[in-house]
């Protein structure tokens, strides 16, 4: 495949030929009209010349002067033809220069009659004007006669032919400098994709992490979304390592408690007992990091989520897991309402906390959405908020259940890392996630997800 500048370059050669090219034949043709319109004003000029110079005497025979107004009249094969003949044929003058020529006229014309014919071939090939005129005269009365005055088409096709060899030499030479100078352009105005291109390999190899250079605004929105494919990667590659971090740092202890109660508990059954724990939190710890390293966090080019069909769905297999409870959930969202990222991630967050609404809810559960926008942004925030009419969290253990293992009431089952789930998704966009009272009495969980 051609490149841009190739391709730009090729395009700019083939206008710029047809335009040359159609200007080549406008002006080659204008020229040759012009040209003509000069002929046959000349010989318009040298007719009336002839027709001063003639005169017919009693007999009613054309006479015209010895010395002719034009000399090349009198030069045999001058190019400049002169010829009067009656209308019937009876009386015919023909100019000196005409002798041996072989050219006929033939024009008879009426009295006012004008003509402009091209006769001949070849090396006889002449351009000639007629006129017809009415001479009475004593002897023979009211006669026509046919003036006609030709010149040789040499030198009018001498005239075109170096008119267009100049022309052409000087647009083919416009043409190459016009050529060079779209060459130029092009590469200058290309530059910045060079640039890029430059950039991205050295990100390739290494040299650096984004593209940091200064671009032109029609390349910004490309460059800027380079850059957050750059930093989410370096996100999701930054997540995958601090979770298997955390990972082995977590599991640690427990393995440590499992190798010592190996070693100093001859209980067999406290040893089960035992065992049993450190095995089910070793499973909440491998369960919570998975989740972790699998957010995929914001992202630059993913189609939008919408809220409102989700939180529907959502609604209704809740509202089959706790039937027992009969909640009553109201949902406030429209269809504007969208979420940029992954739906997998936007399930998992809205999962773990209306499920700890519904869990720890008296009966009254309420759900809002919201978009939010700000100028100059193409794509909306969005405020989640969920409140339910439980016992709600007590102020100091607000900031603890977002930590990895605490529940705020120890007497409901469950692991404890609902919460500390869904701030990890929070943060992998960017987003806050807030805990306060509700005007319910319960819980009231706010999350802003910022605009992009």
């Amino acid at each position: 495949m051609l490149s841009l500048n190739a391709r730009q370059l090729l395009a700019a050669s083939l206008a710029l030929a047809a335009f040359l090219g159609l200007t080549g034949v406008s002006l080659d043709q204008a020229f040759r009209a012009s040209s003509e319109a000069a002929l046959r004003e000349r010989l318009q000029a040298e007719l009336y010349t002839l027709l001063a110079a003639t005169d017919i005497d009693r007999k009613g025979k054309i006479q015209l002067a010895e010395e002719l107004p034009e000399a090349r009249f009198s030069q045999p094969g001058s190019g400049l033809y002169a010829e009067v003949v009656s209308n019937n044929q009876k009386q015919r003058w023909s100019s000196p220069s005409l002798l041996g020529q072989g050219i006929t006229f033939d024009a008879r014309l009426k009295e006012g009659e004008r003509r402009f014919t091209q006769l001949g071939s070849g090396a006889t090939l002449v351009y000639a004007m007629s006129f017809g005129v009415n001479w009475e005269t004593a002897a023979r009365g009211a006669e026509n006669y046919t003036f006609t005055v030709a010149e040789s088409a040499d030198s009018f096709n001498a005239g075109v032919q170096r008119f267009r060899q100049i022309l052409w030499r000087w647009l083919g030479a416009s043409a190459l400098v016009l050529l060079a100078v779209q060459g130029t352009i092009l590469r200058w105005s290309l530059a910045p994709l060079r640039r890029v291109e430059k950039d991205l390999a050295d990100i390739e190899g290494g040299a650096q992490q984004r593209l940091a250079g200064d671009y032109p605004k029609e390349l910004q929105g490309l460059t800027k979304g380079l850059n957050a494919l750059l930093d989410y990667e370096n996100r999701q590659l930054t997540r995958y390592r601090h979770a298997l971090a955390d990972l082995a740092h977590s599991l640690k202890t427990p393995l440590a408690v499992l190798r010592g109660a190996l070693t100093s508990t001859p209980d067999a059954d406290e040893l089960r007992r035992l065992t049993q724990e450190q095995v089910e939190r070793m499973n909440q710890i491998v369960g919570y990091q998975l989740q972790r390293a699998a957010t995929a966090g914001r992202a630059t080019l993913q189609a939008p989520v919408s809220i409102a069909p989700l939180l529907q769905r959502m609604r209704a297999s809740l509202d089959k897991v706790y039937a027992d409870k009969q909640v009553d959930c109201r949902i406030n969202a429209d269809n504007t309402g969208v979420f940029y990222g992954d739906e997998g991630d936007l399930m998992e967050l809205l999962g773990n906390l209306l499920d700890n609404a519904y869990k720890y809810c008296n009966g009254k559960v309420r759900i809002t959405a919201q978009p939010v926008s700000q100028p100059l942004h193409h794509r909306t925030g969005l405020v989640l908020e969920i409140e339910d009419d439980g016992p709600g969290v007590p102020p100091d253990k607000l900031r603890a259940v977002l930590a990895r293992g605490v529940r705020a009431d120890e007497s409901v089952s469950g692991q404890g890392i609902g919460l500390a789930v869904a701030q990890d998704i929070v943060r992998a966009y960017q987003g806050t996630l807030d805990i306060r009272a509700s005007a319910l009495g319960g819980a009231f969980i706010s999350i802003a997800f910022p605009t992009r």
